[in-house]
């Protein structure tokens, strides 16, 4: 009996491209606390847990940054996200992929590291309802990418194994989610790593975006 997979996505560069909105949201929140980071610095941690990001700035600034600043810099990049929801759009292919997969019969759900605060402008762009769609946010976990925690939890939500489970994501922390639960990875160029960062992180396969995956589904489990 053939089982189809269950694909559990990442959100930002994934589905949305809204990489670089998050990026320069960042930057603008890190300025107005007098945080110096670079652009592409920032860029290489897009997708990881928020307390990796902190523990990266500390390691790369050398600040000493208190709870408080934290929190005020999260506010800060939620906000300055929300700003640029009229910027937002979906990435091609990706309403016709998650729309194939409904009428295939085929689970999936939304696994981001992102908060929920900043989430409903992505889903919104998408036409992705969070009442009819599973989506775990890092709401949901103790622990986010590159801890498998999320895509548990998506899998479970499905109730689906973790084994069979396809996990499509734009970044290496993806990816390593994914080898850490012994799910597939599947990386898109999407999100602005190369393909070779992809593939020594876990990637099974990697494709440009949501488009180039959708005619190529089979590759991956789908059946066309």
């Amino acid at each position: 009996m053939r089982i189809e997979p269950a694909f559990l996505f990442d959100l930002d560069g994934t589905l949305v491209d809204s990489v670089y909105q998050h990026v320069l949201a960042w930057k603008e929140a890190l300025d107005a606390e007098g945080i110096e980071l670079s652009v592409w610095r920032i860029h290489r941690k897009i997708g990881m847990s928020g307390g990796l990001f902190t523990n990266q700035l500390l390691r790369e600034t050398g600040i000493k940054i208190s709870t408080e600043r934290v929190e005020r810099l999260r506010h800060a990049h939620a906000a300055a996200y929300r700003q640029q929801s009229n910027r937002i759009r979906p990435l091609p292919g990706a309403r016709e992929l998650l729309k194939w997969l409904s009428q295939a019969g085929i689970p999936w759900a939304i696994a981001t590291s992102g908060r929920m605060e900043t989430a409903p402008v992505n889903l919104a762009s998408l036409g992705v309802d969070p009442d009819v769609v599973p989506v775990l946010t890092r709401d949901h976990v103790k622990y986010t990418k590159p801890d498998p925690d999320l895509c548990l939890a998506a899998a479970e939500r499905l109730r689906a194994p973790i084994e069979t489970a396809v996990v499509v994501g734009d970044s290496i922390w993806d990816m390593l989610a994914a080898t850490r639960c012994r799910a597939l990875g599947v990386g898109l160029l999407s999100g602005g790593y190369g393909p070779d960062e992809l593939r020594q992180s876990g990637a099974f396969r990697v494709y440009e975006d949501p488009e180039d995956l959708l005619s190529r589904i089979g590759e991956v489990g789908g059946r066309r």
